[in-house]
């Protein structure tokens, strides 16, 4: 775990207490990329596998997670990150822990929103999320987030 992946992992534990009783990891940040961890043991359902509502809070951090750390490295530090809409689809279910995913969007679309921030205090960032069984590479859950930036 890298240095940022411990910062992040320690706000939200502290900022979101929520997050320590899931057992959320972060996993890591690199290459514009976010993973996070949520173990199956804490999150399971009568089902034996993860239970939906854990499914959208680890997918709604992920992208919480991925504006955080990359406002960070813009030296952007004085906004407030809200999630403003989500929507959610659990083609598969999670019966291992679960890996969630959040990856850049395309660089214009990021250079757009930073200029709206820096002209308006205020800017909205769709990222996409997916969550994966260990192991697997095939998207047990998607989800696309609309996030907003605020002064």
């Amino acid at each position: 775990m890298n240095h940022d992946s411990r910062y992040l992992e320690s706000i939200l534990h502290h900022d979101i207490p929520l997050t320590q009783e899931m057992g959320l990891k972060v996993l890591d940040w690199q290459s514009g990329q976010l993973r996070l961890q949520l173990p199956l043991a804490a999150n399971v359902n009568h089902k034996s596998t993860m239970f939906g509502g854990s499914l959208y809070c680890a997918a709604v951090l992920a992208g919480w997670g991925w504006l955080h750390l990359r406002l960070r490295e813009a030296g952007i530090e004085d906004g407030h990150i809200v999630i403003q809409e989500g929507h959610i689809s659990y083609p598969l279910p999670v019966t291992t822990d679960g890996i969630a995913l959040c990856e850049a969007p395309s660089a214009a679309v990021w250079k757009k929103f930073l200029t709206m921030y820096e002209r308006y205090g205020r800017a909205r960032l769709t990222l996409h999320a997916r969550i994966v069984n260990a192991g697997s590479d095939e998207d047990a859950v998607t989800f696309t987030g609309q996030y907003v930036l605020h002064r």
